[in-house]
């Protein structure tokens, strides 16, 4: 059914969305952002689903944006780029409003895209050793679509430790950040996750959305001005000379202009 991703329910109702291009640490794509999409639509319609655990295949949660998916935005203009942009804003904001529990179970890189992605969840576990960045500004970019997502989960006081750095952090750092709830052995995130998963079985499902929906509008609702502000942002950032000398430079293995 999915290209990118693989989804299966269990007969308690927990449902396990995984991101599947381990080749790829998971980077997402094109298609990943459009299976994101429509497994979001199918999981929020689904009464059978209680509980979602979203990870990665493979060594890794998610690497960010596929670097080739990023390359081929030079070549598009700017409705071109925009609409890519969008279609990661729409598979974040479908996640983020997910009436179900969303359980992030996370293990090796997550980067860039990949902390959007953990900063929907409403619990994110990590194993220990995982490391994470915003590594964005290495390539000229800006983490941009996800900012509304994450500011809304770290605050910005937390957020402007790592947002605009690019410096890779570990898993303890991303607990005192907010991104994780805790971080455990690795032998162990199997339990963690089930715990945190466990307790919403003996819940009514309609109070855990109504719940959720209430947490989020007492919260500050993520407006679609801060979403189009974002892909905008972004749009200019791919426009302008460092994103090319970024890219190009990354496909070149040698270091961009300004690296000292």
């Amino acid at each position: 059914m999915y290209e990118t991703l693989t989804l299966e329910t269990d007969a308690r109702g927990v449902a396990r969305l995984t991101l599947n291009r381990p080749e790829k640490h998971n980077a997402m794509n094109s298609a990943m952002l459009g299976d994101l999409t429509h497994a979001a639509q199918a999981l929020a319609a689904d009464d059978a689903v209680r509980v979602v655990v979203l990870t990665g295949a493979g060594a890794s949660f998610c690497a960010g944006g596929d670097l080739a998916w990023m390359q081929a935005q030079m070549a598009a203009d700017a409705a071109g780029r925009a609409a890519e942009a969008g279609k990661l804003a729409h598979a974040l904001g479908l996640l983020n409003a997910l009436p179900k529990p969303l359980i992030g179970c996370i293990q090796g890189q997550a980067f860039g895209g990949g902390l959007g992605l953990m900063a929907v969840c409403d619990v994110a576990i990590g194993a220990k050793g995982a490391t994470f960045g915003f590594t964005e500004a290495r390539l000229g970019l800006i983490p941009a679509t996800i900012g509304p997502y994450v500011l809304a989960r770290m605050g910005e006081a937390m957020a402007r430790r790592v947002f605009m750095s690019a410096r890779i952090f570990d898993a303890e750092e991303a607990v005192r950040l907010g991104l994780l709830a805790r971080a455990v052995a690795p032998d162990d995130l199997d339990a963690a996750v089930e715990a945190e998963v466990k307790p919403y079985l003996a819940c009514a499902p309609g109070a855990v959305a109504a719940s959720k929906a209430l947490a989020q509008r007492l919260g500050g609702t993520i407006t679609e001005d801060a979403v189009a502000h974002s892909i905008t942002r972004l749009v200019a950032r791919w426009e302008g000379d460092e994103a090319a000398e970024g890219i190009e430079a990354f496909f070149a293995r040698r270091k961009p202009a300004w690296a000292r």
